[in-house]
């Protein structure tokens, strides 16, 4: 799974807001914050599918990296 900075990377990456991926994500705003926030971890479901919204915009996650593969490459 994806850790706050890997996730707060990745919107900067993409040039995307906290409501965007929330909103991608289907889930709340509050989740977001939290966690990049370092505040609370989401339940699973959750984070896997913060991770799934920007995995569709092209981010590939490493253990400990991330990088940019444009859809087109796919």
């Amino acid at each position: 799974m994806i850790s706050p900075e890997q996730c707060r990377a990745a919107r900067g990456w993409l040039n995307i807001s906290q409501a965007d991926l929330a909103r991608d994500a289907c889930v709340g705003l509050s989740t977001v914050r939290g966690f990049e926030g370092g505040l609370k971890k989401p339940i699973t479901n959750n984070l896997a599918a913060m991770q799934r919204a920007l995995e569709v915009r092209g981010i590939v996650f490493g253990n400990d990296s991330i990088a940019f593969r444009s859809p087109k490459d796919s």
